[in-house]
């Protein structure tokens, strides 16, 4: 949900939102979108170390967060 967020707010055109309120939000959710990839990878490590058969969702979904982060850094 947080790439796909990501993706509309930095799709539409500068007149909707305006230039800097625009890379405010798309800053917001990337930085969120980072901490949640931060606390999903947390977990799917310590699901390993456990050796939990449903750690490999939690790493999925941290790859799956980190995308507004890359696309942040990519557009910047």
């Amino acid at each position: 949900m947080m790439s796909v967020l990501f993706f509309i707010v930095a799709s539409t055109p500068v007149e909707v939102l305006g230039c800097a309120v625009r890379g405010l939000i798309a800053l917001l959710i990337a930085l969120i979108s980072g901490l949640a990839a931060l606390a999903t990878v947390t977990i799917g490590l310590k699901g390993r170390v456990r050796r939990d058969k449903n750690s490999i969702w939690w790493v999925t979904s941290t790859l799956i967060l980190v995308i507004p982060v890359v696309a942040m850094i990519i557009l910047a």
